[in-house]
């Protein structure tokens, strides 16, 4: 039987099915003062951790140092439809929601630039991108994300120890005593990157219908978020997390947490979280800097060493237990930043995918937890 312990999905399922939704409340907002004289305020959105994008705007005002930046955290379908309303509002009186958007679903950031609302910027950097990390001179993938297995160390013993999708199976067909109500991992009804993860599953691997399947059977845990997922690792509630942002995980681990990080050997999905300009931005030419820096050699070497901690070509980090790199053996399955992220938000098709994800799980649960 679904635990479902993570929060209403009202919200998201209006934004995702393209409504149009009522301003939304940011999770959190940070304001970064400028060291200097103040000449003008970076307003940024963000389904992204502050403790992940701290480093990069820090960095980023060394060499602005009289941009102030407020950072609004959102949950990403939140976020999907505050920017998609100022697109809306702005084409009439001027709505305006931020500077800069940035996103891990990146297919609501496609999809907010295919029906206009985003600014095409060309620059030394953004000519640099390899095709799959960007789109139309709108949407820029910056950060390199793998798609991991996370465990407890203490909890999984080594020869237990899953390191593709075919072996996560076999564990919980061995022993499914020990695993019941054990796994966790997105309810995709409630996560945008969750429901990314688990379409591009499908399309990649033909064991997908028996892991899901598989976890049914073993009463998946399911959370809205990595945060989430990852807290109930640390509390020992579950013991394997599946198909969670590996910067994350990776974070709690420098933190001190207690985890353990598996990159598949089968493949790896690679998400490119992704950033874009609204047209209601106001700070157009300090937004474009941002992107540009994010996009740098110095941009990526604070993301790789303090905020989201992998990259494409490199040595994984230290203690992640996988293939030299998420290049080799040709396991890297980017998430292409482009308009086949478009079918990800027919209305049909998600319905479809998400009843015989339903289907397979098994029925529906407890519900509680805080609203997203």
């Amino acid at each position: 039987m679904i635990r479902r312990l993570g929060r209403l999905a009202a919200p998201l399922l209006f934004a995702l099915a393209g409504a149009l939704p009522g301003p939304a409340a940011a999770e959190t907002e940070t304001r970064f003062p400028a060291s200097e004289h103040e000449r003008t305020t970076l307003t940024i959105r963000a389904a992204a951790d502050l403790d992940a994008m701290a480093p990069l705007i820090r960095d980023y005002q060394l060499l602005y140092p009289d941009v102030t930046v407020v950072y609004h955290e959102y949950v990403t379908a939140d976020l999907f439809g505050e920017v998609q309303r100022a697109c809306a509002e702005g084409r009439r009186s001027g709505g305006y929601a931020a500077d800069v958007v940035i996103s891990s679903s990146v297919d609501h950031l496609i999809k907010l630039a295919n029906d206009g609302c985003a600014r095409a910027h060309r620059s030394i950097e953004t000519g640099r991108q390899p095709d799959w990390a960007a789109w139309r001179d709108e949407v820029f993938g910056f950060t390199t994300e793998p798609a991991v297995i996370a465990y407890r160390p203490d909890l999984v013993p080594r020869e237990d120890l899953p390191r593709s999708r075919v072996e996560l199976v076999d564990l919980l067909r061995r022993k499914p005593d020990a695993y019941a109500g054990r796994i966790g991992s997105y309810d995709i009804t409630l996560s945008g990157v969750g429901y990314l993860f688990a379409v591009y599953d499908a399309r990649a691997a033909a064991t997908y219908g028996r892991l899901v399947e598989a976890f049914g059977r073993a009463s998946l845990r399911v959370r809205c978020c990595t945060a989430d997922v990852i807290a109930d690792l640390e509390a020992g509630r579950i013991a394997i997390g599946y198909n969670l942002l590996g910067s994350y995980v990776y974070g709690a681990m420098r933190r001190g947490a207690r985890l353990g990080i598996v990159v598949p050997r089968d493949y790896t999905l690679v998400l490119s979280r992704a950033a874009m300009v609204p047209v209601t931005a106001r700070a157009v030419g300090d937004a474009f800097a941002f992107l540009d820096y994010l996009l740098s050699a110095r941009g990526q070497r604070v993301s790789r060493e303090e905020a989201f901690f992998f990259d494409r070509t490199g040595p994984l980090p230290p203690g992640v237990d996988g293939p030299p790199s998420l290049a080799a053996a040709g396991l890297f399955r980017p998430i292409t930043v482009g308009p086949v992220l478009l079918a990800v938000q027919d209305r049909a098709k998600r319905a479809r995918f998400l009843a015989e994800w339903r289907q397979s799980i098994g029925p529906q649960g407890q519900t509680g937890g805080p609203a997203p």
